[in-house]
């Protein structure tokens, strides 16, 4: 089961914060777009989570949380004031755009994910990589974390799937915070998937 939809309105948020019944699959279709577009033009910044937020049927809200948030600002907002603009001309809303810091990017599993799939691009052993970013994250105060990488590894003829964890990882407990994302790696001898999940710790009633 996918450990944040396991904990949805529990420890963790709806990255889609709206409701239509009617325009349902509509609006699905267009918060995947506005995500796609946001992370592939600013891939730089260090994406961790895209928020969509709808108040009415024609103002968009688009929640960024980010690494490095003054490549998104810009000088004096100006990066906001562009992004906004191509938003509206891409997608022909009204929208409005926050920034928000993610003030722990090798604790986020989404950035973590991503950056070991650039690693492996790169041609960096898979092993360094995955053995780095548990110590990075361990120092960072995550609790545990496993990651897990599947396919050709290091350009083996046969696919296989290794994985390190290091710490707890309470998968079935509800009340405990598990960020998990995934990422591809492509590589000339094909495809590598990454998964991580990061436990962060429990939250109490």
């Amino acid at each position: 089961m996918h450990p944040k939809g396991f904990r949805l309105g529990l420890t963790s948020e709806w990255d889609a914060q709206w409701f239509n019944e009617k325009k349902y699959g509509e609006y699905l279709l267009e918060d995947e777009a506005i995500r796609n577009f946001v992370k592939k033009t600013y891939n730089q910044a260090g994406i961790a989570r895209v928020v969509v937020q709808r108040p009415d049927a024609e103002r968009v809200i688009v929640v960024i949380h980010a690494a490095r948030p003054g490549i998104l600002i810009g000088k004096k907002g100006a990066g906001i004031t562009e992004l906004r603009q191509s938003l509206e001309s891409r997608f022909n809303r009204k929208f409005g755009v926050d920034i928000i810091e993610a003030k722990t990017p090798d604790s986020e599993a989404s950035l973590v994910a991503e950056a070991i799939a650039q690693k492996i691009e790169k041609r960096a052993s898979y092993k360094i990589v995955m053995k780095r970013a548990i110590s990075s994250a361990l120092r960072r105060g995550a609790k545990g974390i496993k990651i897990m990488v599947a396919g050709r590894l290091g350009g083996a003829e046969i696919a296989r799937t290794e994985w390190y964890l290091k710490g707890r990882l309470p998968l079935q407990t509800l009340r405990s915070v598990v960020d998990y994302s995934t990422a591809r790696a492509e590589t000339k001898y094909g495809t590598i998937g990454v998964k991580v999940w990061i436990y962060k710790g429990d939250i109490r009633p």
